[in-house]
Formats: structure tokens, sequence, C-alpha cells
């Protein structure tokens, strides 16, 4: 069983890249699926989310991930404490997830799919760590596309980002997906074949 995890920057292709491990058949978990959940009513952070931060955050009962993200955006304080609050949760169910996996495939291939695994020290929990990386204005293209954000706020979101060259000293492997997808799939494709050899 080997755990892997999967990170890189802002619309880099970490999404695209994890779902091209998973139709290989690993199980790829999506850390901001479960930080959605855990911040759910019931969930394991909302009480204590809604105590830190206040109950402005709720709209129609539910906290608004975006009026949270603007809160701790320009306060590194709030957000080491909002981050203190999430990660346990989501790193408790990404275990039990990987735990459940494990039982029923011995050899098989974990990947937990996170932007931050290197800047909050979490990529010391796997075995090796998958870089997903493009050219900066790539990034900025690309998250314009995708987001309804500005270029103003697509850069200010990337120069609060550690910087790609910087997270390259702590990967084992590096996807560059700034070619054609033909490209990025090849390169997947040997990352995967590479962990094979390394699991079994």
């Amino acid at each position: 069983m080997l755990k892997v995890g999967l990170t890189g920057g802002l619309a880099c292709g970490k999404s695209y890249v994890g779902g091209l491990l998973a139709s290989y058949g690993c199980l790829v978990i999506e850390a901001d699926e479960l930080g959605h959940a855990v911040l759910a009513p019931g969930g394991e952070a909302f009480d204590a989310v809604i105590r830190e931060f206040g109950e402005e955050l709720l709209v129609n009962g539910l906290i608004d991930r975006q009026l949270l993200a603007g809160r701790v955006f320009d306060d590194p304080p709030g957000l080491a404490r909002l981050n203190a609050l999430v990660h346990p949760a989501v790193i408790a169910r990404e275990e039990r997830m990987i735990a459940e996996f494990a039982a029923h495939h011995e050899h098989g291939i974990a990947v937990v799919e996170a932007a931050i695994l290197i800047e909050t020290a979490s990529y010391q929990r796997f075995d090796r760590i998958i870089l997903v990386i493009c050219s900066e204005q790539q990034q900025v293209e690309r998250a314009l596309r995708r987001d309804t954000l500005t270029e103003a706020a697509v850069r200010a979101r990337l120069n609060r980002q550690m910087p790609l060259a910087e997270k390259q000293r702590f990967a084992d492997f590096v996807i560059d997906t700034s070619g054609t997808k033909e490209e990025t799939m090849r390169q997947t494709r040997t990352v995967y074949e590479e962990l094979r050899r390394i699991e079994k």
C-alpha cells in the first residue's frame, strides 16, 4: 500500500492529473471536498468555526466559504486558527478512507490531492509526493477562465503561495502541464508506472 500526496499551485491541473490517476485504479481523495464536508452543518469543524469566526459567516444556515476565505485572506493568525480547526478533521477522514481502501487493496495506491500539503508539512505523511506545475502566465489564464476572479485577485493569490520552484525541492515527481493534454497524460502514466514499481 502506497500513500501519495498530489499537490501544485493554483490552476496548475492537479484535478486533471488526479482524474487520470483515478482512471488507472488509484484511490484519489480530494482534500477540498473533505474540507467542504467538515464545514457543513453537522461536520466536525462547523460549530468550532462559527464560534471562532462568528455567525455572520452563515448564509441560509451554511458557512459561506467565500466569506470565510475573505476573513482570513490577509490575516495569517486567523488562517492558522482556521487550519487548526479544519485540517485535523480532514486528515482523520483521509486516513479512514485510506484504511478502508487498504483493507481491500493490499498493493493499492492511495492519492490525496491537496493544495497546501507542503506548506502545512502534511507531505511528511506520504511515501511519495507528486507536484503539478505550469508557467505562472498559464496559472493566471486558467484561473481567469475557471474562477470568477479578477487578474489582480488571481495574482494576489499566487503571491501568497509558496513558489513552485521552492515546492520542487519536496517533490519526488514533477508533472509539467504547460504542454498538450497528451503530454500531461504521458507524464502522468510514466509516474503511475513508477509508483507501481515502488509499491511492488
